[in-house]
């Protein structure tokens, strides 16, 4: 299976780098911010860099948009899992119009609301992962994951 992941940098790029034991066997290409952390931490991995900032910056949320459809129509992705933030938006929409699968794992910060990422591409979600039993019950549709820290 070939998957796209795509998340901010900081703690978004944390979150996915700590379900390598999903992605670590598939066929990937990365999609984040260019940044000291996330240039180390992916050396020798496919990676895209996408602009930044992306809230409330119209100019880079188009220049994502176009590097989104270029890197989905290059890659065909069959999956597309992101942790966040703003920067997965354009990818998890085209990608969906394009066929692939789209995963979101909410952060886990997010306990009685959705993120405003995770509100803009709920309906072009295939699955929407969440963090808190609160959450889940606003939000039923969404499947309950538990941080391995709090178990």
């Amino acid at each position: 299976m070939k998957v796209l992941l795509v998340c901010s940098s900081g703690g978004h790029f944390k979150g996915l780098q700590q379900l390598h034991p999903f992605w670590e066997n598939h066929e990937r290409v990365w999609v984040s911010f260019r940044t000291a952390t996330t240039e180390s931490a992916l050396t020798g991995e496919r990676v895209y860099w996408a602009y930044s900032p992306t809230n409330r910056h119209l100019p880079n949320l188009c220049r994502n948009l176009l590097l989104a459809f270029q890197v989905i129509n290059k890659t065909r992705p069959d999956l597309i899992l992101s942790t966040g933030a703003g920067v997965a938006v354009p990818f998890l929409i085209i990608g969906k119009l394009f066929g692939s699968q789209t995963a979101f794992v909410e952060s886990v910060t997010r306990i009685q609301t959705l993120s405003l990422s995770a509100r803009l591409i709920l309906p072009f979600l295939s699955v929407l992962y969440v963090q808190w039993p609160q959450l889940q019950a606003r939000y039923p549709q969404a499947e309950l994951i538990i941080p391995q820290e709090t178990l």
